[in-house]
């Protein structure tokens, strides 16, 4: 008999150097509040409404002998597959926070043709943060 119950997105997780330190970034740079951080410093997470942000270190059993090791960046032009994206109201105050906060400057906010505003920036490991206004129809 076939389930009704589809699956809820949960989780993004964050491979980084230290959880910690991502943690506190994430919550200055991009105003989210910490939910939790254990205390050995390997998980934390963010408040981010019905998906958790995620934080946990890239070199662990469960990465690196059980899934894989997770690829770090070779070269500051390089990216990870995949980038976080946050909507803001207002995406230039954000952004200017971001900046203040630590996060790299990537591309500075700037209208889209499918009428949103876009800038980007890098975290301290690298990751790829695509900071937004909600898309008008």
């Amino acid at each position: 008999m076939a389930s009704n119950v589809g699956p809820a997105f949960a989780y993004t997780v964050v491979y980084c150097k230290d959880v910690a330190k991502s943690v506190a970034f994430y919550a200055k740079a991009f105003g989210y509040s910490v939910r939790r951080l254990d205390e050995n410093r390997k998980w934390g997470e963010l408040e981010s409404g019905a998906t958790t942000i995620a934080f946990t270190p890239m070199h662990q059993h469960e990465t690196d002998d059980i899934t894989g090791q997770v690829q770090t960046l070779q070269s500051r032009g390089d990216r990870q597959p995949i980038e976080l994206c946050f909507d803001y109201t207002d995406i230039d105050a954000a952004y200017k926070r971001a900046i203040e906060n630590g996060a790299a400057a990537v591309s500075e906010p700037e209208e889209k043709k499918w009428g949103q505003k876009v800038g980007y920036v890098r975290d301290p490991d690298g990751n790829v943060v695509r900071m937004g206004s909600h898309v008008r129809s």
